[in-house]
C-alpha cells in the first residue's frame, strides 16, 4: 500500500504541515505509525483530497494559485477514481483545490499503475490533461 508522509500530504493537498497534522490529529486524515513517523495512506488521502474539493472547504485564497499557473504547467496530486473498460481509462486526480480529469488508453494508465492513492502529475495544455508518474 503507498503511504504518505505528513510532508508530502500537505504538498499533494497544497496546504501547509501543520494544517495536516491538525487534521490527523483531529481524526479528519485517518493515519498510522510507520517507523516513528506519521503516514496516511494513498487511498485515504484521496478520499480526504476528494471530499476538500467536493465540498469547497480549500480557501478562496488557495485558488488564486491558478493566475500564477499557464496552460503548460504540470500539476502534482493524487489520484482519487480510475473507470478502465477494455479501451479507455478515465482518470480523476485532485491537484491541490483542482479536480482534474484525463481520458487515456487503458493499457497507459495500466502501465503507469494508476489506481487511487497514487501520486501523479497531470499536464495541461489546452484541451488535453497528460499524466505521469513522477520518477
Amino acid at each position: 500500500m503507498i503511504t504518505y508522509r505528513i510532508a508530502e500530504a500537505a504538498e499533494i493537498l497544497a496546504v501547509s504541515d501543520d494544517t495536516v497534522r491538525r487534521w490527523v490529529d483531529a481524526g479528519r486524515i485517518p493515519s498510522q505509525r510507520t517507523e516513528g513517523r506519521t503516514t496516511v495512506s494513498g487511498p485515504d488521502l484521496a478520499a480526504f483530497a476528494e471530499h476538500l474539493a467536493e465540498s469547497g472547504e480549500v480557501a478562496e485564497r488557495d485558488r488564486t494559485r491558478a493566475s500564477t499557473v499557464s496552460a503548460r504547467n504540470r500539476m502534482s496530486g493524487i489520484v482519487t477514481r480510475v473507470k478502465r473498460d477494455q479501451v479507455m481509462a478515465q482518470v480523476e486526480m485532485i491537484c491541490g483545490p483542482y479536480r482534474v480529469v484525463s481520458l487515456m488508453s487503458s493499457d497507459a494508465a495500466e502501465e503507469l499503475g494508476l489506481e487511487p492513492g497514487v501520486r501523479a502529475i497531470a499536464s495541461v495544455k489546452s484541451t488535453n490533461v497528460i499524466v505521469e508518474v513522477p520518477s
